[in-house]
């Protein structure tokens, strides 16, 4: 049986290492991704010196059960493994794992750093199309593309999107191969749109290469990522009016619970960690209603509490506000024109019923990762999509799927044979895009597809011995 993995960051190559370990001879892996960052992916394959982890490296093991294995594998010291490392880092520690894992494997294991940009059915197998014009059939493949390419940015003018005081993607490259953020000017006026992680990131290097001018960041809710603790808080246990709300699936009262919790307990951190492990569960009884109200009303606010930031860069945050060098802002990019030399944009904010003009030097777009399948851009998911291998969330959170993690076709009918792991199944799972659940879902799917081949090479030897038979 050969297994093609299709997307080489944190997500495949979890899954890759899983197989490699637990596949015997006969199965072949094949792993396909993107050569820049093959086998560490864009969230740390692109990661600058600056940019830290937002998890303390003593949990960010890549395994299900060895949580330890990133600290160990750094041999750090008691103290050091409750920090916030590099993503550099930890883009090297996922890409030796995977090469050790290749070496110690019973299975075929083969790396392939080529974008897949087609995946067509041929007979009961698929046909994987690659960037370089070769093509290989496979009998399981599984899309671990990772989050999707941002939304163009609504309001861009045309002259403006392809100028470079237009930055689309903080950390692409441009022609001349510098990357597009070092060519602002330190005394240039920056406009970020997105108030998130990567705004964070954006802004940590740009204070690193000494920039002076004006910064702006923009968003729906001017809402910026809470900071962890300097040490980690001990774990709490949930109330019973909590487990009560998430057995029922209300939402509603889940949040009324939450709040009333909020006050109580040593810090509010405590109470969000103990609900991941609900969180996914709870998700699936939710109804499309009960989605659709958190996505509009509480979503903003769950991701600046959920995903939040290592303590020196919300340090570093908070002294850029303090003397006025970064201001957040709360409303809407309406338009962005290029004119004479510069930017000019109609902003309106939050609670205001006029826009106002304004002028910058330089727009960057820092909104974060996407799953809308339904609008984006990347090649092999709207191959997949207008093929009818795949259909998409009506909510924009990824593709439809099985509780198996198999892709549901445009009938929804189940794909056999065609999985997905990552960022595409959040409209099943919603809490399925950072390390802990996603080495949990590693292994689960692992065990699945080696219990599909030990069945199939069980049948084939029942045939065999009765055809044997006198």
């Amino acid at each position: 049986m050969r297994i093609s993995i299709i997307g080489a960051g944190f997500s495949g190559c979890a899954l890759a290492t899983e197989l490699a370990r637990a596949a015997p001879a006969g199965v072949d892996i094949q792993l396909v991704g993107v050569a820049d960052t093959f086998g560490r992916g864009v969230a740390y394959g692109e990661a600058r010196p600056e940019h830290l982890l937002n998890v303390r490296a003593r949990d960010l093991g890549a395994t299900a059960d060895h949580p330890g294995e990133f600290a160990d594998w750094l041999n750090l010291t008691e103290r050091a493994r409750t920090s916030f490392l590099p993503r550099l880092v930890y883009g090297e520690y996922l890409h030796s794992r995977l090469q050790a894992a290749a070496q110690l494997s019973l299975a075929a294991f083969n790396r392939i750093p080529q974008e897949a940009i087609a995946i067509e059915r041929d007979g009961r197998d698929f046909r994987v199309h690659l960037a370089d014009g070769s093509d290989f059939l496979s009998d399981r493949v599984v899309l671990t593309v990772g989050a999707l390419p941002p939304q163009p940015l609504p309001g861009i003018g045309p002259r403006l999107a392809v100028h470079p005081s237009y930055i689309a993607w903080p950390w692409q490259n441009g022609l001349d191969g510098v990357g597009a953020i070092d060519h602002i000017a330190t005394h240039q006026r920056v406009l970020i749109i997105g108030t998130g992680l990567t705004m964070a990131d954006v802004v940590a290097t740009l204070h690193r290469r000494g920039h002076r001018g004006p910064i702006t960041a923009l968003s729906r809710h001017g809402l910026l990522p809470q900071p962890h603790t300097e040490e980690p808080a001990a774990p709490i246990a949930l109330p019973p009016t909590v487990l009560q709300a998430i057995g029922a699936h209300d939402l509603r009262q889940l949040v009324r619970a939450l709040r009333a919790l909020t006050p109580i307990v040593p810090d509010w951190r405590c109470l969000v960690d103990a609900l991941r492990p609900y969180l996914q569960n709870f998700w699936r009884g939710l109804s499309s209603t009960q989605r659709a109200q958190f996505l509009r009303h509480l979503r903003s606010h769950w991701e600046v509490l959920r995903h939040r930031l290592a303590p020196p860069l919300s340090r570093e945050l908070e002294e850029l506000r303090t003397r006025g060098r970064l201001r957040v802002r709360a409303g809407r990019l309406l338009r962005a024109r290029r004119i004479n030399d510069a930017v000019e944009v109609l902003i309106r904010e939050r609670g205001f019923a006029h826009a106002s003009r304004e002028e910058f030097d330089v727009v960057v777009r820092a909104t974060g990762f996407d799953t809308d399948v339904d609008r984006t851009s990347h090649p092999l998911v709207s191959q997949l999509r207008d093929s009818g291998l795949i259909s998409a969330d009506p909510l924009g959170l990824g593709i439809e799927a099985s509780p198996r993690f198999e892709a549901l076709d445009r009938n929804g009918l189940p794909v056999r044979g065609l999985y997905a792991l990552g960022p595409l199944l959040r409209a099943q799972l919603w809490e399925i895009t950072a390390v802990p659940e996603l080495r949990v879902a590693a292994r689960t799917l692992a065990r699945q597809l080696l219990d599909q081949e030990r069945r199939a090479s069980a049948d084939v030897l029942r045939g065999m011995e009765a055809l044997a038979r006198p």
